[in-house]
């Protein structure tokens, strides 16, 4: 077991990310929790999706590399240890992989679990990202949201664009606003748009009304812990673009969240944590909650540096709240 494992004054952490070099030094979150972590004397492994592995007779391992990081721009890390382990040996794991959730990260969430039977702790908690597909988790929150659909069937699709009149159009595994498309009351592209998204009914298409808020941003609403952090990042169209992405060039303005964001933060938000889901992004535009996002929530950075709210140092917080009482979130659910 690695120095300092089980005990919560000097942690072992593991992050399961994306290559390290992919990584945008100015935003990613997960960076922004890494740092939080080796500020509070916790040590800072990590490896991707692919280094885990199961033989039969032992236990979930992988291989992980000890990281310090250094505030250079340029060789931001230094890998300090390289080695095979079994995960549950860490104090914790965080699932930070983006999407997009496909058959491999599929599988990767049922080697957490078998982890998770041998003694490991992860965060989110993979069962939970299996049962919430940040698309399709918003049927269970229908009430909170603008009307929606998911079909497979062009016909449904043209339906619901004959009573709505303007509506966008998205696949059920983007991220990052890839692949949306709005189409107002003319219909102009229409069949295009389903012909590129359904794949004549091979791909199922989310359909929403249109919500005009979108033009005062898109909103990240973290909630940590089942509670809200108090800001939000609006993610503001620009140009011409209708997608508030910042990947699709979307301007991120933090804001304090409205009594509405509250509300619904508040209705969800311990529904969630008592589910295994430490960390989730609920996007809210005006009064509608749009996606229920639990893979690899992001905006720490952004709200951070403009409002001054250390959005990590919650998230750390929670983390050690969740790992010295276990059954924290579950009674701030009230279940």
């Amino acid at each position: 077991m690695p120095a300092g494992a089980g005990n919560l004054g000097s942690m072992n952490l593991l992050f399961i990310t994306d290559p390290l070099d992919g990584f945008k030094l100015d935003k990613d979150s997960s960076l922004a929790m890494m740092r939080e972590a080796q500020r509070r004397g916790h040590a800072v492994w990590v490896c991707g999706t692919p280094d885990l592995q199961w033989r039969s007779g032992e236990r979930v391992s992988a291989v992980v590399q000890r990281l310090h990081l250094q505030e250079q721009t340029h060789d931001w890390y230094r890998i300090e240890e390289t080695r095979s382990l079994a995960v549950c040996e860490m104090d914790a794991v965080l699932m930070r992989k983006d999407p997009p959730f496909d058959s491999e990260y599929f599988y990767a969430t049922h080697l957490l679990t078998q982890a998770e039977r041998e003694g490991a702790k992860v965060f989110n908690r993979p069962s939970a990202l299996r049962e919430h597909p940040e698309k399709l988790a918003l049927m269970e929150f229908a009430a909170w949201t603008t009307p929606t659909l998911v079909t497979r069937r062009p016909e449904a699709i043209r339906a619901f664009h004959q009573q709505h009149q303007d509506i966008i159009l998205k696949p059920l595994d983007g991220m990052g606003g890839m692949g949306i498309f709005r189409v107002r009351a003319d219909g102009l592209n229409l069949g295009s748009i389903i012909e590129t998204l359904n794949r004549d009914g091979a791909t199922s298409v989310m359909v929403q009304q249109f919500v005009p808020a979108i033009a005062q941003g898109d909103k990240r609403v973290l909630v940590i812990g089942g509670k809200p952090v108090p800001y939000a990042l609006a993610r503001i169209p620009q140009g011409n673009e209708v997608r508030g992405n910042l990947a699709a060039g979307g301007k991120g303005v933090a804001q304090a969240l409205t009594a509405r964001d509250q509300e619904i933060a508040h209705a969800i938000g311990p529904v969630l944590a008592a589910r295994g889901l430490l960390l989730v992004g609920l996007d809210i535009i005006g009064d509608c909650l749009t996606e229920v996002n639990v893979t690899s929530p992001t905006c720490f950075r952004e709200i951070t540096d403009q409002t001054g709210c250390d959005v990590a140092a919650l998230f750390m917080d929670a983390l050690q709240q969740a790992l010295n009482h276990p059954q924290a979130m579950t009674l701030a659910s009230g279940a």
